[in-house]
């Protein structure tokens, strides 16, 4: 349920999920009063998680119940983030509390999808035979509109090639019970964000409540103090079929924030910053947690940007503690009732005092400087004072091609303020961008509101293209024309990703990022040796003049624009709705089962390829063009560790067949074995499978044959989705064993008929002269995700248990 999904649990909103109290009762009419009576009964009352599903409620009285159970258990104060974890326990009177240690079970609230990964998540979810989702879910159309010419242009040519993908998620979520937002609603972690409260899973979650997502972002909620996961897509059927969720207890870094952001300094420089402290790994396994009284001085949307970049550093999720700023914007975004309900229970949504951090860090706000991360990965930081300095001496472009705002990182009504508060100052002396500008808005909302006060007018003014309402570049989904794949070229965005070809699929694209505002001075300048905080731009009449720090409105004086009605709610009962999958379509596939565990130990299996260097999960299932064949699993399957280095060559997609000593491209080569009946392995390096959190880089290696991939380390989405789809993920117990593996080496993993949890498996490596090594492989299964590898897969297992 990857890459794009996630679960969504609750805190702030354990009744704050509630969505807009406005537009509930616009839907509900005067009935609605009946949930908000006296403040002294506002605990017992009924809040529904949001204006779209008045009858499913925020169970806050549960969350307190466990939270309660578990701090009394523990003896020992809590964080923000255990009390919102902990409150969402399937069992917390006899759940394992280990932070770091122990799988706990867990129940979000709720389920977001995104449109791509939503494809294989229902795909599966159908072939569990269940007649409708447990908990309320949703899919949102955001990530299958191409960049090319503009809004409107780009979403109609969506609309048309991708009828069928958009046709099937419309009438399958009408009959299992999922609501559905249209092409053109916005990005998946904003609307998230605009309509719910309480834990979610994403595939993009939210929790004081608890969200689930299929995507591996934690969504904009987070910024509320509600916890959003970015899972699966098989994680997200498994809580859509009412299954408690595993999640390794999470260790908690706490991120102390003292002083107060000001003049070009913003939120994204706080995530900038512990992206380059903590680096794209150092916060696998944990949640983020922001605290101190420097959070005060960020707005709500702008906590939103911090947790949304929490993902690039390898976190489970982050969160803020409630404060006014998130007051503010839920009572702006017509949920005022909703925030007196969090004014009331502000104890749960909060640290305890005394609590404890596995690591702390402390920022201080005041002496902030703005920063630029890049390129080809988001953890490599430099202040924008000392980028143009460091490029020149490394070789990178210095000349920015394009400039890029929006994409679900940064795209509030603040952010699109500040950068069109200084394409005013450019305008007033005559001056437009140098490099080519564009503008994404992360919602309708955002779109409609910024066209009614004019900010897009003036960013179309200076240069800027207003592109739609969609992920866009941000993932690659961009028909670039200003350059040719190979040119070694500069960009700068607001967006949180920026690994090797992640944006126009070039390789040589220098990708970096920054705030909007950044990014918005140096597309004004048109090069990386710019400085806003002390350089001057030349006006049309030849004269100098500097920029001055943008400031804008945090939230709009006037109520936001809710642009077009683009939300389609499931039918009460869906059961004769008709879901149509063509056996001829080259973008759907239904799913067969795969093969269950033989009971023998993997013996001589092939090395596919020995990964050198970084492996994300765009190197292993590239996005771009291949994303309209994500409900297809055989047809993307071509595109399998395309991006990957093999450490043979130095070369990406080309591998050698060891049963033909040809060389050739990686998905084919792995067919060719398939047909064989040769079973193989991929041996890769540290933090495999980071990014992304798309499933589809776990199901492709299983559709082709192969049965383990063995690593330094795993991103923990990657690692949880290998284990879904019935593959071993092992790791080296000692990290030079990598070494030892060379590519003409057969494999063997014996010990599988005593695998246990906690045990270690060995692993033989035969070389062609004859000679032989055994290395010690770990491994962190629990019992459950055992069952899921004798099964063949968490699915196949589930129908065991439906037939007992």
């Amino acid at each position: 349920m990857y890459a794009g999904q996630g679960f969504v649990f609750p805190a702030v909103l354990a009744r704050c999920l509630v969505a807009p109290a406005l537009r509930l009762k616009q839907a509900l009419g005067k009935g609605i009063r009946r949930y908000h009576v006296a403040p002294v009964l506002c605990q017992r009352a009924k809040v529904a998680m949001s204006q779209f599903e008045p009858n499913e409620y925020i169970q806050y009285e549960k969350l307190e119940k466990n939270i309660n159970i578990v701090r009394k258990r523990l003896d020992r104060p809590l964080t923000l983030s255990e009390k919102i974890v902990y409150g969402h326990l399937d069992d917390p009177i006899k759940q394992d509390i280990e932070r770091g240690k122990t799988y706990l079970r867990l129940r979000p609230d709720r389920v977001a999808m995104q449109d791509a990964t939503a494809q294989m998540a229902m795909l599966q979810f159908i072939s569990s035979g269940l007649p409708k989702v447990a908990v309320p879910s949703t899919i949102h159309c955001d990530h299958l509109i191409e960049a090319q010419l503009g809004g409107e242009k780009d979403l109609r040519r969506a609309k048309d090639i991708n009828q069928e993908v958009y046709n099937f998620l419309a009438t399958a979520g009408a009959k299992y019970g999922v609501g559905f937002w249209k092409p053109g609603s916005g990005i998946i972690h904003q609307e998230v964000s605009k309509v719910v409260g309480g834990l979610s899973l994403r595939t993009t979650p939210i929790l004081a409540s608890c969200l689930l997502a299929r995507i591996p972002i934690p969504p904009m909620a987070v910024a509320w103090g509600g916890i959003c996961i970015g899972v699966g897509g098989a994680d997200a059927v498994d809580v859509m079929a009412g299954i408690p969720w595993e999640l390794k207890c999470p260790k908690v870094i706490g991120v102390k924030l003292t002083g107060k952001l000001s003049g070009w300094s913003s939120a994204k420089d706080v995530i900038l910053k512990v992206a380059g402290v903590l680096t794209v790994k150092g916060g696998t396994g944990a949640i983020i947690e922001y605290h101190g009284p420097g959070v005060d001085s960020i707005s709500c949307t702008g906590m939103a940007t911090i947790c949304n970049m929490g993902a690039e550093i390898g976190a489970t999720t982050s969160i803020f503690p409630y404060n006014h700023r998130m007051k503010k914007y839920l009572a702006k975004t017509g949920r005022a009732e909703i925030a007196s309900l969090a004014d009331e229970f502000q104890e749960h949504l909060k640290p305890d005092p005394g609590c404890s951090y596995d690591q702390l860090i402390e920022i201080n706000l005041s002496e902030l400087k703005p920063l630029i991360n890049g390129p080809f990965t988001p953890d490599l930081a430099h202040t924008v004072e000392e980028i143009g300095t460091v490029a020149e001496k490394k070789g990178w472009p210095v000349d920015i091609r394009v400039g890029l705002i929006g994409s679900c990182t940064n795209s509030s009504y603040e952010d699109m303020g500040r950068s069109a508060a200084l394409a005013k100052q450019a305008l007033a002396h005559g001056v437009k961008c140098k490099s080519q500008f564009t503008i994404t808005p992360g919602s309708e909302q955002i779109r409609a509101t910024i066209e009614r006060d004019g900010y897009a007018k003036v960013l179309r003014d200076v240069g800027g293209v207003v592109l739609a309402n969609a992920c866009g570049p941000c993932i690659g989904q961009w028909d670039r024309k200003d350059t040719k794949k190979g040119e070694k070229n500069t960009i700068v965005t607001s967006y949180n990703r920026n690994f090797t070809g992640r944006n126009d699929a070039n390789p040589e694209t220098h990708a970096f990022v920054t705030s909007p505002e950044i990014v918005t001075a140096l597309a004004l300048a048109g090069t990386l040796k710019f400085n806003p905080e002390v350089d001057f731009l030349t006006g049309a009449d030849g004269k100098k003049f500097k920029l001055e720090a943008p400031d804008a409105d945090e939230l709009p004086k006037l109520e936001f624009d809710p642009g077009q009605d683009t939300y389609q709610n499931p039918p009460k009962d869906g059961s004769s709705q008709h879901v149509d999958v063509s056996p001829t379509s080259q973008r759907l596939q239904l799913l067969e089962p795969f093969d269950k565990w033989d009971g023998k130990d993997l013996e001589d299996m092939l090395l596919l390829i020995k990964v050198k260097g970084k492996c994300t999960t765009d190197h292993i299932s590239a996005a771009g063009p291949w994303l309209k064949f994500r409900g297809h699993l055989d047809n993307i399957s071509n595109n399998l560790l395309i991006g990957a280095i093999n450490i043979e060559n130095d070369k990406a997609n080309s591998v050698r067949n060891a049963l033909t000593q040809e060389f050739g491209p990686v998905p084919d080569t792995a067919r060719y074995y398939k047909k064989h009946g040769v079973k193989w392995v991929v041996v890769g390096d540290e933090n495999y499978g980071e990014g992304s959190s798309r499933e589809h880089a776990a199901l492709e290696p299983r559709h082709l044959g192969g049965r383990a991939i063995i690593v330094k380390s795993f991103a923990r989405i990657h690692e949880t989705n290998l284990k879904k789809q019935g593959l071993l993920p092992l790791t080296f117990a000692d990290p030079a064993d990598y070494d030892k593996i060379h590519p003409v080496d057969k494999l063997s993993i014996v010990g599988l008929k005593d695998f246990a949890p906690g045990k270690p498996l060995k692993c033989i490596i035969k070389h062609p002269n004859g000679s032989q090594e055994t290395i010690i492989l770990n491994h962190t299964f629990n019992e459950t995700q055992i069952e899921w590898f004798r099964a063949g897969s968490a699915l196949n297992r589930m129908k065991e248990l439906q037939k007992h």
